[in-house]
């Protein structure tokens, strides 16, 4: 897959506007201020493709980037306690309407912030997606700001806190050293079947 030729194409604020699902989609998804703009930027090769926010939770839409023909789609952040009611529905609408409408998900790369045990919302997101037999696999983003024992603690205990998501591949990632991105990049070739060069 070439990353290179990543464009952004739109951003969706309501489920009614959402295009047909029937192209490949890889999915992003996680808390607010995770990690997912820093990922997709890394993905795609690029400083600002994927706007980063400087206020956690402020845009509430998905986002959707074309990347070879595959569609990247870039969720909302769950879990910001400072939305209005009003926010809060909007994203439920949301959520809702993308995941039940007939969409060919390919992946959804979960991400969780590796410095932390994973939030409630985490756990909710990890449930669903087994409740609706989505494939997913787990990135464990911000890993360069942990120290060498830090992060090797997390990983004993990462494994531990995430032994319910089963035998799904979790990966360390940094967008800053770029760990863990070519075993990405190899988890989403796999699952969308890519057989070019």
């Amino acid at each position: 897959m070439n990353y290179n030729t990543a464009k952004f194409e739109r951003a969706y604020g309501l489920s009614t506007q959402l295009p047909p699902g029937n192209i490949p989609e890889i999915v992003f998804a996680g808390r607010s201020n995770v990690g997912k703009s820093s990922l997709l930027n890394k993905l795609f090769n690029r400083k600002s493709l994927a706007r980063v926010s400087s206020v956690p939770g402020k845009t509430i839409t998905i986002n959707f980037y074309d990347v070879d023909g595959v569609k990247f789609v870039d969720l909302p952040g769950y879990g910001y306690a400072k939305l209005s009611k009003q926010e809060r529905d909007r994203f439920g609408e949301l959520m809702e309407g993308y995941f039940s409408q007939n969409r060919n998900i390919k992946l959804i790369v979960q991400l969780v912030d590796m410095r932390h045990k994973p939030s409630a919302d985490d756990y909710g997101m990890i449930e669903f997606m087994q409740q609706m037999n989505l494939p997913f696999i787990i990135v464990m983003t911000k890993s360069d700001k942990l120290k060498v024992k830090e992060y090797q603690n997390r990983l004993v205990d990462s494994s531990r806190e995430l032994a319910c998501a089963g035998d799904v591949e979790i990966i360390p990632f940094s967008s800053v050293k770029g760990e863990g991105l070519d075993r990405i990049k190899k988890c989403i070739d796999d699952a969308i079947q890519y057989r070019g060069e």
